[in-house]
């Protein structure tokens, strides 16, 4: 400021920038129980309850559900669905299901989770997605890593559902 000359008239140039930031939109969480019994090769994935979903119906709720797929090499093995919960952004589900994955295969496969609303018309809208697994990061991994380190015991973690596009196109991508 020592520099400048205040008697003279200063002119500058910059760029706009946006006055608002976009809001990423919230699509809600989900909260996931994993455990892993490496001598039996059983794979066992508790949906526990989800929280803060996006609004889909017209009466502001939604009707979720949740479907989990394993898959391997972006092929699916199996996929598996929970009971639909009526009118509601924070449903409770404790729905629990196991696959056989032998010890040799828990590090490659990967587990998709996709929580939509359910339409009685028309196909059921996704509402958001995770992931974790081979080729996850952040909590996705985060979250596949403490399960692989405390074998038979589960362990359950949040997740924020990402939209279903992001998702899948993270999945496509090579893994590095």
């Amino acid at each position: 400021m020592n520099s400048i000359d205040l008697a003279q008239p200063i002119q500058e140039w910059k760029d706009l920038v946006g006055g608002e930031k976009e809001e990423i939109e919230k699509l809600g969480d989900i909260c996931i129980s994993l455990r892993y019994v490496p001598t039996a090769g059983k794979f066992t994935i508790n949906i526990m309850e989800a929280k803060n979903l996006k609004k889909m119906d017209v009466g502001g709720l939604s009707d979720p559900f949740v479907k989990v797929v394993l898959q391997h090499n972006g092929k699916r093995l199996k996929k598996k669905k929970t009971s639909v919960k009526q009118n509601t952004l924070n449903p409770y589900f404790n729905e629990s299901f196991s696959f056989e994955i032998p010890f040799s295969q828990i590090q490659k496969v990967q587990v998709v989770i996709t929580v939509y609303d359910y339409d009685k018309l028309g196909s059921n809208d996704a509402i958001g997605k995770c992931w974790m697994g081979y080729g996850a990061s952040g909590i996705g991994i985060k979250h596949w890593s403490e399960m692989l380190a405390n074998p038979r015991r589960p362990v359950a973690q949040w997740h924020s559902l990402c939209p279903e596009e992001e998702v899948d196109a993270a999945l496509k991508a090579p893994i590095r």
